[in-house]
């Protein structure tokens, strides 16, 4: 299997900056609410970056809610500890993984990946990974500009686990089957 290539530390940071100036313009909270998340639930943010959507989700759950923050670059887990820590927030996990998150089966209300599927090499086992760990009628909120909507309802609907529940300016929110 081809393992997902790790950013460099440079690339990790130029990134980060980057999304600082996204978030001015794009504030995070729009995927979020797109989304449907709701106070309690347990969200996995997939391909967490620097914690744009961390953060934000976390605001959403409150405190009897979880955040997973999940990134195969050890920076992005540290820069959302410490963004967590700056708040206040205790309950924000992060776990490095480049697939198979350990998670358990069915452990999940909401999963958020947000254009992290264009950098994923075996795109097939993520998203059995996702329907794994999602409870019955969870749903996977994702968009990816690197592809059309016919690409991504494809390749997220064509093994049948899951479906197109709706799209909400190009995110677009699948339902477990």
């Amino acid at each position: 299997m081809k393992k997902n290539k790790k950013k460099s530390n440079i690339d990790f940071r130029f990134m980060s900056f980057f999304f600082k100036i996204r978030d001015v313009f794009h504030p995070p909270i729009k995927k979020i609410i797109n989304a449907e998340i709701k106070q309690g639930e347990i969200v996995l943010d997939y391909g967490c970056g620097s914690g744009s959507y961390s953060i934000a989700a976390t605001e959403k759950i409150g405190p009897m809610g979880k955040l997973i923050a999940a990134d195969i670059h050890p920076l992005a887990l540290k820069k959302v500890r410490e963004k967590a820590k700056k708040i206040g927030y205790n309950n924000i996990e992060t776990i490095q993984t480049d697939c198979d998150t350990k998670l358990d089966d069915e452990s999940i209300d909401k999963i958020i990946c947000f254009d992290v599927l264009h950098g994923i090499s075996n795109k097939n086992n993520i998203i059995k990974e996702f329907y794994r760990v999602l409870k019955p009628n969870s749903t996977l909120s994702l968009d990816d500009h690197h592809y059309n909507e016919d690409q991504i309802i494809d390749f997220i609907t064509s093994d049948g686990l899951f479906k197109l529940a709706y799209n909400n300016d190009k995110q677009y929110n699948f339902i477990k089957i």
